[in-house]
């Protein structure tokens, strides 16, 4: 795939039923989510609103080939920010031609404009392609292991603390 043939841009709310598919995809491989259709277009409609994250589409004739969300964090480890790599996802139809190297060099470049020390991300334990890809891109496994608590909407005491 020549990058002429691929054209890296910003997501824009028209994209998003065609992002949605490929979360679809993307939620059949990572077992740790279920799809749900209205809550994905929700959030990629709350990112596209965010002006410190972006989402990146992948565009090949008019069709979004592939995605992925970059979500800033700050790191306190290294006093500045960080960027959170989410939702990666190449269409089936197009894996295998470079279009995720691509997107992931603009994930980059962006990260780097804003001033970002590092990328990080989450990859599904059992998606060794997905592993595969990202050592060939050289990012590296880390000794941080991953944990979460789903909040709901009550949260861990049953409804929010005044905090101030």
């Amino acid at each position: 795939m020549s990058r002429q043939d691929c054209i890296i841009r910003p997501a824009i709310p028209s994209d998003v039923s065609q992002m949605v598919a490929l979360l679809q995809d993307l939620f059949l491989i990572e077992t740790d989510f279920t799809f749900n259709q209205s809550k994905q277009q929700a959030g990629l409609l709350k990112l596209l609103e965010q002006p410190s994250a972006i989402v990146l589409v992948a565009e090949i004739g008019g069709r979004v080939a592939g995605m992925c969300t970059v979500q800033t964090i700050i790191s306190t480890a290294e006093g500045c920010p960080s960027g959170l790599l989410e939702d990666m996802v190449v269409s089936e139809a197009f894996r295998g031609r470079g279009v995720g190297r691509i997107l992931l060099e603009a994930a980059e470049d962006w990260a780097l404009s804003k001033g970002f020390s590092r990328l990080q991300l989450l990859a599904d334990s059992r998606n060794l392609p997905a592993q595969g890809f990202y050592r060939a891109c050289d990012w590296q496994r880390t000794n941080m292991v991953c944990l979460r608590r789903n909040l709901g909407s009550a949260g861990l005491a049953g409804s929010p603390k005044n905090l101030s």
